[in-house]
């Protein structure tokens, strides 16, 4: 074979190694906004039952906990200041869309979304928001995003195994006191120590929800483009520990579990 026939295959050969450019990391952000719920307010993490945005996983300002904007900032100096938590305590998915407006006038780069927690974590089971509802909910928010935002890098984190919260905290007194004094979640952690069919059925069956919620979420991104990526699952499948909850209700993160979700969060995003 002539030599610059060799050449010409080993080139060829050298182009289709190289990732594609669907595949590379697009720019880093210079600005930022984070949707979602107390979970991303920050919510008990520094404060009796008050926000705490500074320690927010996403957005936040904490240097322990750093954040998703903080690690940007290191290889962005640009994004200073240009930090948006647009997250409400207690909002559902029925809430999206009024955030990702907002996130849209503040003309965002990046956009995290953890949004869902609160529409299984009901008062009751039945309270739970369905999976159709849920899903035309956050198509409407997306929609907003990706004509509002139409170059925006947007990236949508899994709900938490909730069932997990109850496996390492039901052996705590004070969480068990926490949860059914505040009333805290009882779709999953009413009667945390019963053992009777009905509630081993019915935790099953909240947990399920969560993961349909989750499948709704990785089908809408994938459906967005190539500007939006799921974290596959990282946050939903991460095993955390009761330490890494507030010892205020036993159920928000503290600055510790907001330092780990930011770090295994990021680790799945987007490759900044």
């Amino acid at each position: 074979m002539r030599p610059t026939r060799v050449l010409a295959l080993l080139a060829f050969a050298v182009v289709l190694a190289l990732p594609t450019a669907a595949h590379a990391a697009p720019p880093v952000p210079g600005s930022m906004a984070s949707l979602g719920d107390s979970i991303t307010r920050g919510f008990n993490a520094c404060g009796w039952y008050s926000d705490c945005t500074s320690r927010s996983w996403s957005t936040g300002t904490d240097t322990g906990v750093n954040s998703h904007y903080r690690r940007i900032l290191a290889i962005n100096p640009a994004i200073s200041g240009r930090n948006y938590n647009d997250a409400k305590s207690g909002a559902k998915m029925s809430d999206l869309a009024g955030q990702a407006s907002t996130a849209v006038s503040q003309g965002a780069g990046y956009v995290t979304i953890l949004m869902g927690a609160n529409d299984a974590c009901t008062s009751t089971e039945a309270g739970m928001t369905p999976v159709s509802t849920y899903r035309a909910q956050l198509d409407s928010a997306l929609s907003r995003l990706k004509s509002g935002l139409p170059n925006a890098s947007v990236y949508v984190v899994s709900v938490p195994d909730i069932k997990r919260l109850w496996e390492v905290g039901k052996v705590s007194g004070s969480a068990r006191t926490a949860w059914s004094m505040f009333g805290i979640c009882q779709s999953m952690l009413a009667n945390p120590t019963s053992t009777a069919q009905a509630d081993v059925d019915r935790r099953d069956r909240v947990r399920q929800r969560v993961a349909e919620y989750n499948a709704q979420l990785a089908q809408a991104c994938s459906a967005y483009g190539a500007q939006c990526k799921f974290d596959g699952n990282t946050a939903f499948n991460y095993p955390f520990q009761l330490s890494q909850v507030s010892g205020w209700d036993y159920f928000h993160p503290n600055a510790e579990g907001q330092r780990v979700l930011a770090q295994i969060s990021y680790a799945a995003g987007f490759g900044w």
